[in-house]
């Protein structure tokens, strides 16, 4: 039988429902803060919400393979063919799930599926600043994420929550010694999008260290000084003091580091989380008969592809041509500059290796992407890890203060999501 103090143990727990509850209910606040302004919006200028949520842009090629399966194309008058072998499988299959075992339309599907898995992400983020942190900075850290300009996203039949969700829970599962269940969410993962490589390398940069901790004979000792449970500092402040994770067992596992079971369950880890991308890339380039690189084949269709960010400077650099876009170039500098120091200081504040390993490869493959610029905000929205140094800043503000400021950017990207949405949108 469950005993009082055990409940109470498992309800404090990083992740435990009733812990996370208020970075829950913030984070539903903000969500559907940006709804209720998009719909307005929308009606203002005779457009649908729903459709603009649902029924556009990449959402339009999730449905169709959902509906149809892979093989739809799209032949462009220069040449370029636009595959739907680009897009990633998992969200198709639940919204066909959903159009299975219920009323609903594939788009339908996607929609649903997208408004619970940005909950189930806010939850992951939450559980990782908490482990890490404590659970204001936890709250600070969702809500942080659900006022992103770039938010309205969460929201729509895309999927960037789904994956965020993924990740989050696979990180959180690293930090915390579940190996298997870390290689589980990775390879769903890589079922998501191209970028659940990162989760991979954030798995397998784990293993390799908790190897080399075992080859050199130590014990874990941890990044940063160690923080009691609730984030209460020894001197009698609430929260965290900088530059201070959690500390204990290796990420948090909760046997002995070097027994055979610990590590049985890492290999098994490790070699489930390459599965999802590695089989659906070695899939269509089956499909395609172009072998294993057939995916990146597909991707040049859209004119896709990874050049160290030489595309993007030129495309920045031709903002300059004039006044007007002048500013716009000025703005896409200091944003590069922004996410750039936000990395800095995620490595100057010790945070765990997975989560560098996982914020650093998102960061890289967004900007260093070669088409699609206008798409980058959104692809950069899964690296949450950069927003824990914000996070920790804010959980030391007054309450009044922070909720305040807090509200005024929320109010802030629901306006920009619907005047987004109704304008170019997400490419």
């Amino acid at each position: 039988m469950t005993t009082d103090l055990e409940t109470r143990a498992a309800a404090a727990r990083p992740g435990a429902p009733r812990r996370a509850a208020p970075a829950l209910l913030g984070y539903a606040a903000v969500r559907a803060l940006g709804l209720v302004v998009l719909a307005l919006w929308s009606e203002a200028r005779g457009t649908s919400a729903y459709t603009l949520l649902t029924a556009r842009w990449d959402s339009l090629w999730y449905t169709r393979v959902a509906e149809l399966g892979y093989g739809y194309e799209v032949r462009l008058p220069n040449g370029d063919v636009h595959s739907n072998l680009a897009f990633f499988p998992l969200l198709p299959w639940l919204e066909r799930l959903a159009a299975a075992v219920s009323p609903l339309s594939y788009a339908d599907g996607g929609f649903v599926a997208s408004l619970l898995a940005s909950l189930a992400a806010a939850w992951g983020i939450f559980a990782v600043a908490d482990h890490l942190y404590g659970p204001r900075a936890g709250v600070c850290a969702v809500l942080l994420w659900a006022v992103l300009p770039v938010g309205i996203v969460q929201s729509m039949a895309y999927s960037e929550s789904l994956f965020t969700a993924l990740a989050a829970w696979a990180l959180y599962a690293v930090l915390t010694g579940r190996w298997v269940t870390a290689g589980l969410l990775a390879g769903l993962a890589g079922l998501t999008r191209p970028v659940g490589l990162a989760v991979v390398a954030a798995v397998w940069a784990a293993g390799a260290a908790a190897f080399l901790r075992e080859r050199a004979g130590s014990s874990f000792v941890g990044d940063g000084s160690a923080v009691p449970a609730g984030g209460a500092r020894g001197d009698g402040h609430a929260g965290p003091p900088p530059d201070a994770p959690r500390t204990g067992a290796p990420y948090g596992a909760p046997q002995q580091p070097h027994s055979p079971g610990v590590r049985l369950r890492r290999a098994a880890g490790i070699l489930l989380a390459p599965l999802g991308a590695a089989g659906y890339v070695l899939w269509v380039g089956a499909r395609t008969g172009d072998g294993p690189l057939g995916y990146l084949e597909v991707q040049a269709g859209w004119r896709n592809g990874f050049d160290g960010g030489y595309a993007f400077a030129r495309f920045v650099a031709g903002r300059f041509t004039s006044f007007p876009s002048a500013l716009a170039g000025v703005a896409l500098i200091a944003g590069v500059a922004l996410v750039v120091w936000l990395y800095v200081l995620c490595v100057r504040r010790r945070q765990p290796l997975p989560l560098l390993v996982y914020a650093g490869t998102v960061t890289a493959l967004a900007l260093c992407a070669s088409s699609y610029f206008g798409s980058k905000p959104r692809l950069l929205m899964p690296a949450f890890p950069l927003l824990l140094p914000l996070a920790l800043v804010l959980a030391r503000a007054r309450t009044r203060l922070l909720a305040a400021g807090l509200g005024a950017a929320a109010a802030a990207s629901a306006a920009y999501g619907a005047f987004w949405l109704n304008g170019s949108g997400p490419p």
